[in-house]
């Protein structure tokens, strides 16, 4: 930042007249408080700019491609958003609707409601009940065939298991 001041030659040993030494002390004294020359730090152009230049414009097109998977993940991601709201809403309504009525009343609104949940279930309950009575496999084997029967039942609070192993 400031200019060097320290001698090139070395003058250890030797002794300078009180004039001389005067004259060193005060010129470097003077380089130690002289300003620093003012560097630029920024520049700003305020020449006018040119309304056109002399390079013709040239096209650029758009090459932005969207996945199909993206588009449609998208698309339905804003749809369920949309159906979620919607249903939000209804509930809320229902549910001030609910809170604007008796106890009895909510009881029996939702009780159609829990009669028909309990219909399905008790289908489904008994289609797959059905389903697992009919168990036929048919398997061909060729060659010596070593075949073990496992059998599980599972039954009790805590869910035991216990295999039963037949060849």
């Amino acid at each position: 930042m400031y200019p060097n001041t320290t001698p090139k030659t070395s003058t250890q040993g030797v002794r300078m007249s009180e004039d001389v030494a005067a004259a060193e002390a005060a010129r470097i004294i003077a380089d130690a408080y002289r300003p620093a020359p003012e560097t630029p730090t920024s520049y700003r152009d305020d020449s006018p700019l040119p309304a056109y230049g002399d390079t013709p414009p040239v096209m650029q097109p758009d090459r932005r491609i969207v996945p199909a998977w993206a588009a449609g993940t998208a698309v339905a991601g804003i749809g369920v958003g949309a159906a979620f709201v919607g249903v939000g809403c209804g509930l809320w309504l229902a549910c001030q609707g609910f809170a604007a009525v008796s106890l009895t009343s909510v009881l029996f609104v939702t009780l159609p409601i829990a009669a028909v949940a309990g219909v399905f279930a008790a289908i489904g309950t008994a289609l797959r009940s059905l389903k697992g009575v009919h168990t036929e496999n048919h398997h061909h084997y060729t060659g010596p065939i070593n075949q073990h029967h496992t059998t599980s039942k599972t039954y009790g609070l805590s869910a035991r298991t216990h295999n039963q192993h037949t060849n």
